[in-house]
C-alpha cells in the first residue's frame, strides 16, 4: 500500500515511520525544505525514542521518502494520513487555516478509491466542513473517496508505545468508510482499534478525554486551595482517596501546558457557545487552571513579601519533564505574571535548551552554576536535574525563596538550609 503523511513533526513522523515498519511505502511530507532534505538523509529531526532507527532502516530500504509536494505524493497514494497543528485564533476559536491549506492541496491530488484520514484533533464536525475543498475537483466522499477521522492518542517520547498499544478510534462519512478505515489501522498499526461510527463521534472522544482530563485537574487545583488553607498535606488525601477504586484524582500543580490540554477544550465551549449551550464545568476548568500560576505567586507575596524589586529564576521552560517542548508551557505565564508584579528580572533555567534558544523565547538565561543567583526560585518543570540541587549552595548563592510547582523537594531540607519554602499541596 502506498500512504502519504502529511505533517513530518513529533507526531506525523513517528507514525510514518510505523507505517513503513509494517510493509507500506509511505512518502512523509512537509512544506519545510530543511526538514525534508533531513529525512531524506535518514536522519530523524525529532528527539523521540526508537524513531531514528525506523527512519533510517525505512530510508535505506526505499519504503519511506519525504517531500515539499504534497498534491504529487497524493497523486500516488491510497492512503492520505493529514496530522497537521490547529491552535487558537486570538479570540480561542479553533485556527482551521492550515488544514484547510493542505486540504486543497490533497484535493489536487486526489484520485478515485483513495481514503483520506485527519488525525489532527478537530472541533466537532470540523472533519465534515473540510468536504466542500476535498470535493472541490468533481470527487463525492462517500462515494469515490472514503473519508474518516482517527484521533491521534499518543505522547511525546512514548509515541511509539501508543501507536501500538492504545486502542485507535475510527469514524467515518459512511460505515463503508468506517470499516475501510478499520480495517487499515489494524494492518498498519498493528494495535487495537474501535469503530464508533461517525465522523463526529471519533471527534468527540478525542475531546471529550482531553476535557476529562482539564476538569480533574482543575478539581485537584481547587480541591489544593482549600486544603492549603486549612493545613492538610493534599498529596497524601488524594493516594488516600484514590484507593477505594471510585476516585482518581490527577495531582496539583504550578499550571498545565502542551498542545491539547490548554487548546482542545475550546473548541467544544466554542460551538457549545454558538449553539446555545452551556459549557461552565469546561470553562470553569480552563480558567481555574489558567489561573494556577497567578495564584501560587500570590501565595508567595502572602508568606513572603511582595516581588516589587527582587529577581526571579524559572526552573524549565519545557511543560513536561524531559521533553524539549515550550508550546503553552506555565513558565510564560509566570513570567508575564512575574513582569506584572514588578519583579526586576526573570531568568529562566532548562537544561534541554541553548541560551540561545532561551533568549529566543523572550526569557534571560542563567546557569545553576552561577556564583549568584536570585532571591526566587520557582520550579515550573520537573527535569531530572532538578531531583537533588543542594539547597545549601542555593542560599549561599542568594536565594532566598524556593516555589516547589511540582511537589518534587523534600520542604523540610528546603527550611533547613534557612530558605523560605511555598509548595503546592503540601500546608
Amino acid at each position: 500500500m502506498k500512504i502519504t503523511v502529511i505533517g513530518a513533526g513529533k507526531m506525523g513522523l513517528p507514525l510514518a515511520c510505523q507505517f513503513a515498519n509494517q510493509g507500506a511505502s509511505v512518502i512523509v511530507c512537509d512544506i519545510r525544505t530543511d526538514i525534508v532534505e533531513t529525512i531524506n538523509k535518514g536522519i530523524c529531526p525529532i528527539d523521540e525514542p526508537g524513531i531514528p532507527d525506523l527512519l533510517s532502516y525505512a530510508v535505506a530500504n526505499g519504503t519511506l521518502r519525504a517531500s515539499t509536494d504534497t498534491t504529487a505524493a497524493v497523486a500516488e497514494s491510497q492512503v492520505i494520513v493529514v496530522i497537521v497543528p490547529v491552535l487558537l485564533t486570538p479570540d480561542r476559536d479553533a485556527d482551521l487555516s492550515i488544514i484547510e491549506s493542505v486540504s486543497w492541496q490533497i484535493a489536487k491530488g486526489l484520485k478515485p478509491g483513495a481514503m483520506v484520514s485527519y488525525e489532527t484533533t478537530l472541533p466537532i464536525g470540523g472533519t465534515r466542513r473540510l468536504l466542500p475543498i476535498l470535493e472541490s475537483t468533481g470527487l463525492k466522499a462517500g462515494e469515490d473517496f472514503h473519508l474518516v477521522f482517527s484521533p491521534e492518542r499518543v505522547k511525546s517520547q512514548l509515541v511509539l508505545k501508543h501507536l501500538t498499544q492504545t486502542p485507535k478510534i475510527v469514524g467515518g462519512i459512511n460505515p463503508k468508510a468506517a470499516a475501510s478505515a478499520e480495517a487499515f489501522y489494524q494492518q498498519y498499526l498493528d494495535a487495537p482499534v474501535i469503530n464508533v461510527g461517525t465522523l463526529e463521534a471519533a471527534e468527540m472522544v478525542k475531546l471529550a478525554g482531553m476535557i476529562y482530563r482539564d476538569v480533574n485537574i482543575a478539581l485537584a487545583n481547587e480541591l489544593e486551595h482549600y486544603a492549603n488553607e486549612v493545613g492538610i498535606n493534599f498529596h497524601e488525601v488524594i493516594r488516600a482517596a484514590n484507593t477505594d477504586g471510585e476516585a482518581l484524582l490527577l495531582f496539583p500543580g504550578i499550571g498545565v501546558g502542551g498542545h491539547c490540554t490548554p487548546v482542545y477544550p475550546y473548541f467544544l465551549l466554542r460551538d457549545s457557545q454558538r449553539r446555545g449551550l452551556s459549557g461552565t464545568l469546561a470553562e470553569q476548568a480552563r480558567q481555574i487552571n489558567e489561573s494556577q500560576p497567578a495564584v501560587i505567586l500570590t501565595r508567595l507575596e502572602c508568606r513572603w513579601e511582595s516581588l516589587q524589586g527582587h529577581t526571579t529564576l524559572i526552573l524549565g521552560l519545557g511543560f513536561r519533564p524531559q521533553v524539549k517542548e515550550h508550546i503553552f508551557s506555565p513558565a510564560f505565564q509566570l513570567r508575564d505574571e512575574l513582569t506584572k508584579r514588578g519583579a526586576k528580572k526573570v531568568y529562566i533555567h532548562d537544561p534541554l535548551y541553548t541560551d540561545d534558544e532561551i533568549r529566543e523565547q523572550g526569557f534571560v538565561p542563567c546557569q545553576l552554576t552561577d556564583l549568584e543567583l536570585p532571591e526566587v526560585l520557582i520550579l515550573n518543570t520537573s527535569h531530572s536535574v532538578y531531583y537533588e540541587l543542594n539547597f545549601q549552595e542555593l542560599a549561599k548563592k542568594g536565594v532566598k525563596v524556593i516555589v516547589d510547582g511540582r511537589a518534587l523537594w523534600d520542604a523540610n531540607k528546603i527550611r533547613s538550609a534557612g530558605l523560605v519554602y511555598i509548595g503546592i499541596g503540601r500546608p
